[in-house]
């Protein structure tokens, strides 16, 4: 017998009995300081779920016309062959703006094959172009054409098909490098994917790394640098292989040195396709087939790099205040 010390309360207790009840105790109320937290996630995971819910009962804005038909791969008969996109008079403002804002009759043309840049100041209306090209809005007034079609009268899955884009911030899965630039074309063979690191200057880099193309990248890539980043998504863009290629100021996020790197692997995506730039560094869309500068919704000047300089308007004005900027953090790095 034990216990018998502690004024009866467990008098004639084995000591076995007492540890046992002792450690059921411990064992029943570790449980229950738990249970304050578990109900607190269960909680926010309810209100999530019902907020997921909601989204994905939302019906878009934005939906195929019931006679929407492909994208053919030629241009309408009574179009013009060369012209791969073109704005025709667009005005748009977003809902949340007046109309005095937005675009207003923006016209102008994309060749075929050729190298398209879109300049302006913030707010001109550079991204917006974009995204009424993928048809994420619609316009109010006039038309975006592909290959000679109205964009409204194709089915969405179609026109996105063709276009492949490299944006401002690239977004990667918590994977692999392989599975995330074979996104674009899940039944590639590593053939392609080596050939499209090759010409995004990726090899070197998946080389060097000690699990290669099984190397995790981390929650949206954050195991990656600035140009690493973006030279996996110019891969997964060249995997895709498309006709069409947005790049959205892809190095303005991006140093001088890394910059030109990555420049070089935009120069091959560009090559035999047709590009629209939105550019916020002048320096490298030098070499478009043609410029074309917004402002204020409209726009202003068109055409190449020394013909916009010849007009010694807005663009001159632009690219001598880069230059001004350029030489001054020179100068800067230099006196320290």
């Amino acid at each position: 017998q034990c216990c018998s010390d502690l004024g009866g309360i467990c008098q004639g207790m084995e000591i076995g009995d007492f540890v046992a009840v002792l450690s059921y105790t411990l064992n029943l109320f570790m449980p229950l300081n738990f249970l304050g937290s578990v109900y607190n996630a269960i909680v926010m995971a309810i209100v999530d779920l019902t907020n997921l819910s909601e989204l994905l009962a939302e019906s878009p804005d934005i939906t195929d016309n019931v006679d929407a038909v492909p994208l053919p791969s030629t241009n309408a008969s009574d179009s013009d062959p060369d012209i791969a996109v073109e704005f025709d008079n667009v005005r748009f403002h977003y809902p949340t703006q007046s109309d005095k804002k937005g675009l207003k009759g923006v016209s102008f043309k994309l060749k075929r094959g050729t190298v398209t840049a879109i300049v302006g100041p913030t707010g001109a209306g550079k991204s917006t172009i974009t995204r009424l090209l993928f048809r994420f809005y619609d316009v109010i007034g006039g038309a975006v054409k592909v290959n000679g079609m109205d964009i409204r009268a194709i089915t969405q899955e179609s026109l996105r098909g063709v276009i492949g884009v490299v944006p401002q911030s690239t977004s990667l899965f918590n994977d692999t490098i392989r599975a995330n630039i074979s996104y674009s074309k899940l039944d590639a063979t590593q053939e392609e994917l080596d050939q499209v690191a090759e010409d995004a200057q990726l090899t070197n880099f998946i080389d060097a790394l000690p699990d290669g193309w099984d190397t995790q990248v981390g929650d949206r890539g954050l195991k990656l640098s600035g140009g690493e980043l973006q030279r996996t998504a110019i891969a997964r863009c060249l995997l895709k292989n498309p006709p069409f290629v947005v790049l959205d100021e892809a190095t303005s996020a991006l140093d001088t040195i890394t910059e030109n790197s990555v420049q070089e692997a935009l120069d091959r995506l560009g090559t035999r396709r047709t590009c629209l730039v939105i550019a916020h560094r002048l320096g490298t869309i030098r070499n478009a087939d043609n410029i074309i500068v917004l402002d204020d919704g409209q726009v202003v000047e068109e055409g190449t790099h020394d013909e916009l300089l010849a007009l010694d308007g807005k663009y001159a004005e632009m690219w001598k205040m880069q230059l001004h900027s350029t030489r001054d953090a020179n100068g800067s790095d230099h006196s320290t």
